[in-house]
């Protein structure tokens, strides 16, 4: 297992490793449930941690210790597999553009190019099958360009929008 803190350090545990806790006086106490709130002594020092947030799908963490906040990210040999394989928890596939999820017409376009679009936007109204579909965004982006005009045919999968 490893603990990336603040993208910056990486501690590793493993039972190859010397743990690094092993001969120290170590406590922990709950000061407070509902706040998140601990205690930790750590030889005689004490410091109080807030759990400020974890995201269990991502394996992070967020924390404040004695006011200093830290991201702490959980990662493990499958962790380390998968994303060798790019396949890595957490990976999203940026959307770079729209394409026709079937053929069609194009009747009409609800945006030019620079506009600041979010998720869920109505962006174009393909005429499909005597059918008027509005073609929503999946994500928050700016228009970049537009490579239709309204009245095209366009076949399924053409690319009809690209995103910055």
């Amino acid at each position: 297992m490893k603990a990336k803190i603040n993208n910056l350090d990486t501690i590793e545990f493993s039972p190859s490793k010397k743990n690094p806790l092993k001969g120290k006086d170590f406590d922990v106490e709950i000061i407070d449930k509902k706040e998140k709130t601990l205690r930790i002594s750590l030889n005689g020092k004490k410091h109080e941690a807030r759990l400020l947030s974890i995201d269990t799908e991502a394996k992070k963490v967020s924390l404040k210790i004695n006011g200093n906040r830290f991201q702490v990210e959980l990662t493990d040999q499958y962790d380390d597999l998968l994303k060798s394989m790019g396949m890595g928890i957490g990976v999203v596939q940026k959307v770079n553009e729209l394409k026709a999820p079937m053929p069609g017409i194009v009747f009409e376009i609800k945006v030019k190019v620079g506009d600041e679009i979010k998720k869920d936007d109505a962006l174009i109204v393909l005429e499909a099958m005597k059918m008027e579909n509005i073609l929503k965004s999946p994500i928050d982006a700016t228009i970049k360009s537009i490579l239709i005009k309204k009245g095209d045919t366009v076949e399924k999968n053409k690319i009809l929008i690209e995103f910055e």
